[in-house]
């Protein structure tokens, strides 16, 4: 059995994302949210904002067109929109949007079109010619210039096929680092799922997951891995799906693949609805700031842990909620600092 190393306060403050003294909007990392379904806007709302609060330069949510008017107000810096050009995407035949469409593979094999579009024309399975339709905005850009990541899956309902198409979707297309979580991580255990984490991990994107310990179980069951031990099932999920795995829990254990590293600094306080959506949004937004997948995590769930703790002495932990870690993460940062 592998061993799970621990961070030293130093090592977790040595990770810090300070800004360069000339650093705009776009050089600080743009974090795009695939979040929020109609049921659950508040999902969206919490691992936005708290994306905002962790560094993220520019943060945009697209979501359901029902919470489009929720997320907004949750702060007016955010750039929202409704996800229905991503969703009738998603909805495509595969041979109407391509293989990857938009990917890079998929730029390489495709000659663009006039406005620049990968793929544009090109034959389906039955020999017919198509045209591919145009990639979505929210994919973001082909070859990105500048720090980019995306989250997915945060406010989804899992039962929804939807949330599965859009979740395969964001793996297939983004050229960058993806988070999954919440009701989009049910899609990683479909064919169509396993195939696209593979393909991403052959073209060296990362995929970091961050499921707790129910939805750690069924990605475990397809695979008939033992879920007795939260530290071996991080590296066994981390191995078999080729991602980084944030196994949440009291005691929440990281892996790649390679290394466990373990997080014990977990409070009760965080026992509430919507803390898990505040933890994705600050540790996508340090992917998007350039953060390895192992530290990102390690960072996020470190001050995740010490802005519930400041919030639980000022209100107990009995009155914390989800609201006030994220309005804590600056008096954790700076507790780091």
């Amino acid at each position: 059995m592998q061993r799970a190393k621990k961070y030293t306060l130093e090592q977790v403050a040595a990770l810090l994302p300070w800004p360069d003294d000339l650093a705009n909007k776009y050089s600080r990392g743009k974090l795009t949210l695939i979040a929020g379904c109609a049921d659950y806007p508040g999902a969206a709302c919490l691992a936005a904002v708290a994306s905002q609060r962790m560094g993220a330069g520019y943060t945009e949510v697209v979501c359901s067109p029902e919470s489009v008017a929720a997320v907004r107000a949750a702060s007016p810096s955010l750039v929202v929109r409704a996800w229905d050009e991503l969703a009738a995407y998603a909805q495509l035949d595969p041979d109407e949007r391509g293989s990857i469409a938009g990917s890079p593979a998929a730029v390489q094999a495709a000659p663009a079109s006039s406005d620049g579009r990968a793929g544009a024309y090109r034959a389906c399975r039955s020999g017919r010619p198509v045209h591919a339709a145009p990639r979505p905005k929210a994919l973001g850009p082909v070859a990105p210039r500048h720090p980019l990541a995306f989250l997915v899956g945060s406010g989804f309902d899992a039962a929804d096929p939807l949330s599965a198409q859009l979740t395969c979707t964001v793996l297939e297309g983004a050229a960058a680092a993806v988070l999954v979580d919440g009701g989009g991580l049910d899609a990683l255990t479909s064919p169509e799922g396993r195939l696209l984490l593979r393909r991403r991990f052959i073209d060296g994107l990362p995929t970091v997951i961050t499921p707790h310990a129910g939805e750690a179980a069924r990605l475990a069951a397809p695979l008939a891995l033992p879920t007795d031990d939260p530290a071996q099932l991080a590296l066994l999920l981390s191995q078999a799906y080729g991602v980084t795995a944030m196994v949440k829990g009291p005691v929440t254990y990281i892996s790649d693949g390679e290394t466990i590293v373990r997080m014990s600094d977990g409070t009760s306080a965080l026992a509430k609805a919507g803390t898990g959506d505040v933890l994705a949004g600050m540790a996508a937004a340090l992917l998007a700031q350039g953060l390895a997948p192992v530290d990102a995590c390690v960072l996020a769930a470190a001050l995740h842990a010490r802005a519930a703790r400041a919030a639980a002495k000022r209100l107990t932990s009995i009155c914390v909620t989800a609201e006030d870690v994220v309005a804590a993460i600056p008096e954790a940062i700076a507790s780091l600092s």
